[in-house]
């Protein structure tokens, strides 16, 4: 008896995580041998979605010319940690991720994009190191159009500056962005607040971050997930955290897990913020809050 579908597709998307090229077009054949040969419902169509990643992953390009990086996406949404050189950027990266980059005590330690994904309350979020802006990065100094433009497909940034440096160098960088014409929702990290001591910032929140203590780092992934402005619904049968834009509703997770469960859907039992009760029987309709647990009822 095969696993349940919805929990299948989360199997199959994590062993998915970090593979381009060859690799995922490898991995993506044996899971087709692994998948039911269901001609109809849920493992069909978990069998076409497969099928569909492997005809993009044979046709992918990689788009990087003068003015164009391309990174490709995923998870529930992307965090841009930016920043000037020699910001701990790079550091950061690798503390809340599993990837290990070349870090260094000088600047330019990276030069092109770096990406990662991170569970931030179980949800996968993928983070995007851009190489350390300089002053004209808005007229490409520093091939800095390039790099604004992964910058502007983000949903958020995390700017990143060392406490030892004197704070004008990221009130230079803030401005380049500016001028580029991107606003995104922003939270700043004070990183090696160890070796100095944390700034202020008028406009936005600051958070003292250290890569050597682990409860700061703690802190700064729940910044960061309350910076994507989703909401994270547990399902009552287990597995990942359902990741909606607000307001969602009971309706929009169960057809989050599956159309033809939407449509059946009569309501749910919720545990969790927006419940009166532990149980509450609500509705189809019914908004629901970040944390919320949910068990999807159907006819």
């Amino acid at each position: 008896m095969p696993m349940p579908h919805r929990t299948q597709q989360q199997v199959i998307k994590r062993r998915l995580v970090g593979k381009d090229g060859a690799e995922r077009i490898r991995e993506l054949r044996t899971i087709l041998t692994e998948l039911p040969g269901y001609r109809n419902g849920p493992y069909a169509d978990l069998r076409k979605w497969v099928e569909g990643e492997l005809t993009a992953a044979r046709t992918r390009k990689k788009v990087v010319n003068r003015d164009s990086i391309a990174v490709r996406r995923e998870g529930a949404a992307q965090i841009a940690l930016v920043g000037p050189p020699n910001a701990g950027k790079s550091s950061l990266l690798q503390a809340l991720s599993a990837i290990q980059i070349r870090t260094g005590d000088y600047a330019f330690t990276t030069t092109r994009p770096v990406a990662a994904t991170t569970r931030l309350g179980g949800v996968l979020v993928q983070l995007v190191e851009i190489p350390g802006l300089i002053e004209g990065a808005a007229d490409d100094r520093g091939g800095g159009r390039a790099l604004l433009g992964v910058l502007r497909n983000a949903d958020a940034i995390l700017w990143c500056h060392a406490c030892e440096r004197p704070a004008e160098e990221l009130a230079v960088i803030r401005a380049e962005v500016a001028a580029a014409g991107i606003e995104l929702p922003a939270l700043v990290a004070a990183t090696k607040c160890d070796e100095g001591r944390p700034f202020r910032d008028p406009e936005l929140r600051v958070l003292p971050v250290s890569v050597l203590d682990d409860e700061s780092l703690d802190r700064l992934r729940e910044e960061l997930w309350a910076l994507t402005g989703l909401v994270r619904i547990h399902l009552r049968d287990g597995g990942d955290p359902v990741a909606l834009e607000p307001p969602a509703t009971v309706l929009d997770v169960a057809d989050t897990i599956h159309h033809e469960l939407g449509e059946r859907c009569t309501g749910a039992r919720i545990w969790g913020p927006s419940a009166r009760f532990d149980g509450q029987h609500v509705g189809r309709q019914h908004e629901l809050q970040d944390g919320d647990t949910v068990e999807v009822l159907d006819r």
